[in-house]
């Protein structure tokens, strides 16, 4: 799936190489940016830690209490789980620490523990792709792997303006952090 927080047409402008290189290079550097950003941002999501199957209902289950998030008939998104239980689901079930949905392309599979953990996420989100202080961060962010990227000596500076091999480090972040500091994971600014 393409980018949406910086596309390529974006980054080319940006960056001045026009059709120089091919279009799944550029790609891979706008959805780096987007992942890295996408990571910082508040998300109505919680982990999945295991799964299970009976017939071809589906069970999602998560290590906190999930009955004010949830409820049955609302449609969520499931990722990084299992292959016929990814996608948007409609919950038919919901209990404490547990949902469960009908997916007819599911069968029968013990509970199983997913690590690293999947998640849902709920529908209604801010649509941050629409947000300019998050589509210029992750403008800045594909620039930065870009240069680091194509250049030998494309190190950051450190605070006492010597040269620094690591532009991808801490600062990376610290340097869009502003702009995008209203929407940043409480969970995110941890450690």
């Amino acid at each position: 799936m393409a980018a949406t927080y910086v596309t390529q047409a974006e980054l080319r402008l940006a960056l001045g190489i026009g059709d120089l290189y091919t279009n799944s290079v550029v790609e891979e550097v706008c959805q780096a940016a987007e992942n890295i950003i996408k990571g910082k941002l508040a998300f109505n999501k919680v982990s999945v830690v295991a799964y299970s199957a009976s017939g071809t209902t589906g069970t999602i289950y998560f290590n906190q209490l999930i009955t004010d998030r949830f409820y049955v008939g609302q449609t969520v998104t499931v990722d990084l789980v299992a292959q016929h239980f990814n996608g948007t689901q409609t919950l038919t079930v919901v209990n404490p620490y547990d949902v469960s949905f009908v997916n007819a392309q599911i069968t029968t599979t013990p509970k199983h523990i997913i690590v690293p953990y999947g998640y849902a996420l709920h529908a209604g989100q801010i649509d941050y792709a629409t947000l300019p202080e998050v589509r210029e961060a992750s403008l800045m962010v594909a620039v930065d792997i870009w240069q680091a990227r194509q250049a030998s000596n494309a190190g950051g500076i450190s605070p006492d303006f010597s040269p620094s091999p690591y532009r991808m480090g801490n600062t990376l972040m610290a340097r869009v952090r502003g702009l995008i500091a209203d929407y940043l994971a409480a969970g995110g600014l941890v450690g």
